[in-house]
């Protein structure tokens, strides 16, 4: 049986904490910054644990 490719979009995107949770960062960081408060930057600019369903879909993809 031929090996699996591991995803590299989803190996960018994700980083594994703890052996079994990944961490992400939030979206619409990206641009148009200039109409959204600072408040809503900073709050942008945090890392987020991603939740239990994505995390089985992420596994997936992170084959090894």
């Amino acid at each position: 049986m031929p090996k699996l490719k591991t995803r590299k979009s989803v190996k960018k995107r994700y980083k594994l904490i703890a052996g079994k949770r990944f961490v992400r960062r939030k979206a619409f960081k990206g641009h148009l910054l200039e109409k959204k408060s600072p408040k809503q930057k900073r709050n942008l600019a945090n890392t987020i644990v991603v939740s239990e369903a994505d995390t089985k879909v992420i596994r997936k993809m992170l084959v090894y």
